[in-house]
């Protein structure tokens, strides 16, 4: 009788401890600090990394089978495919940074428990992961912005001032993402799951190689929840000099993902660390 009288409330309790919104100080940004200073003695090859498979994409697929394909959504297809390739190098790096990058130093190089024995809380640490996250997405992003520029397709200048802002909004959101599931990765070997299971399928089918409105029903539905799928409409309309559709539901949708996604990752972490 008393195991059933307390079990709604250690649900209760378990629930707010996961849903808790971290309390957070300017601290978060001395572990950002932190982790550019040691980026900055290897920028090289983490430059090239980001370069090299979108450059690859635009040219193989915008090119190549650009040259096959018909107009589309009333652009050449190497114009279509650019924004895509945008948003997905950046979504790639803030994953990859937040995955594996934040594991190694949370369970190999014990970074974090080295980090939280002075004044920052372990909130501070995630908070300050996350944003660099979202600047190495920032970076892989405009990488691609340039090269696709280079190449004439940008139709709208001020692109160029909004797309960035995007692009962190972006690296926040899959950053925060890829930091719960960090929280909950006992090995590297865990993360393929992560993106054999959602990374890859949201690459293919949110409209960054075509029209979303070609799937069935069903599938555009789905499509729908992917957060990628409303980065690709916000950065394609930026590059194309469009109006977005449905601006205010995307920006909504990528907020309501990005404040879950940081609030549970935070608290996960504080537990497994300190329970």
């Amino acid at each position: 009788m008393e195991l059933s009288t307390n079990l709604p409330r250690r649900l209760a309790l378990t629930a707010r401890e996961h849903t808790r919104f971290p309390e957070l100080s300017h601290l978060a940004l001395r572990v950002w600090q932190r982790n550019a200073r040691v980026w900055i003695q290897f920028y090289k090859p983490s430059l090239l990394g980001n370069l090299g498979e979108p450059v690859l994409f635009l040219l193989a697929m915008g090119y190549g089978l650009g040259r096959l394909v018909p107009l589309m959504d009333g652009v050449p297809y190497v114009q279509y495919l650019a924004p895509g390739l945008v948003v997905s190098s950046a979504m790639y790096t803030a994953t990859f940074e937040c995955c594996f990058g934040s594991f190694t130093r949370m369970i190999h190089q014990k970074t974090y428990a080295a980090i939280i024995a002075t004044p920052v809380s372990i909130e501070e640490v995630v908070a300050g992961d996350i944003l660099w996250g979202a600047t190495k997405s920032l970076i892989g992003g405009m990488i691609i912005m340039m090269v696709i520029a280079a190449f004439r397709l940008v139709q709208w200048p001020w692109a160029f001032a909004i797309v960035p802002v995007i692009l962190v909004v972006e690296g926040l959101m899959f950053s925060s993402m890829a930091m719960f599931i960090t929280s909950m990765s006992p090995s590297y070997d865990f993360f393929t799951y992560y993106f054999t299971l959602f990374i890859t399928p949201m690459f293919l089918f949110s409209g960054i190689f075509f029209p979303l409105s070609g799937l069935p029903v069903w599938a555009q539905k789905l499509s729908w929840f992917f957060p990628l799928t409303h980065v690709v409409n916000l950065v394609r309309a930026a590059v194309l000099g469009r109006s977005p559709e449905y601006w205010i539901m995307d920006l909504i949708w990528i907020a309501a993902c990005t404040i879950l996604f940081f609030t549970l990752s935070a608290n996960r972490i504080r537990r497994r660390l300190l329970v």
